[in-house]
């Protein structure tokens, strides 16, 4: 079973896996741009470059995943957009799964001894983030607020890196080695691989924004569009 994954609610990220033994889900190939705003030029021949360099063709995926945020508004849609017509196009299913749960599959991994949060950018000096138990299972979340209404467990993820020393300060403990953590779209894959195996519906792709776009429509031309 291949899977196709997809996450653009930080960089733009994209990874063809081997999905066959979810037990040992097979990375066959991965791509992550070093930019934060290259998403619509980079993902499309991201894709390509991955199913090309392993011989398969779209239509022969098992689905494509793709991570529903929460994320910007422009860099999200590019991602949702791309998978849905990919989808669409090659007849085969389109799953969603939260951008966050990325980052909780790798922090399960180190076998947490207590409940934790994922916290990543928001930008507005805002942190996008979700409480898990120590096993991976969402509780609370996804939240958008600044880092003093986040609960004072230990924090995974970019968010924790960026506002340590407002964390602190409210009791929560940031994690070492994840200080620079984002979502990316192996573990999103990962994640998908071992829902679809359980029976557990993932996501559909409808994204998960929390706010509005920051691109508003001028003063001036409001009048002109009524």
């Amino acid at each position: 079973m291949y899977l196709l994954a997809i996450d653009t609610s930080a960089n733009a990220s994209a990874a063809l896996l081997d999905a066959t033994n979810v037990h040992d889900v097979r990375v066959m190939d991965s791509f992550t741009s070093t930019f934060s705003n290259d998403h619509s030029e980079v993902l499309a021949p991201a894709v390509e470059r991955l199913l090309k360099s392993a011989g398969i063709g779209g239509d022969s995926l098992s689905g494509i995943v793709v991570g529903v945020g929460p994320g910007p508004f422009t860099g999200l849609r590019v991602g949702l957009a791309t998978a849905r017509t990919l989808g669409f196009v090659w007849k085969i299913p389109v799953h969603g799964v939260m951008s966050l749960d990325a980052i909780a599959l790798e922090a399960v991994a180190g076998k947490p001894e207590t409940e934790f949060v994922v916290a990543i950018d928001a930008r507005r000096k805002e942190l996008y983030w979700a409480r898990y138990t120590c096993t991976g299972e969402l509780l609370d979340g996804p939240h958008v607020t600044v880092a003093e209404e986040l609960p004072a467990l230990p924090v995974y993820g970019a968010g924790a890196g960026l506002y340590a020393e407002r964390l602190q300060a409210i009791g929560a403990s940031v994690v070492e080695g994840f200080e620079e953590s984002h979502p990316n779209a192996v573990a999103i894959g990962t994640r998908a691989a071992i829902q679809l195996a359980s029976g557990e519906r993932p996501l559909t792709t409808e994204p998960l924004y929390l706010r509005e776009s920051d691109a508003k429509v001028p003063a001036v031309m409001k009048g002109k569009l009524l």
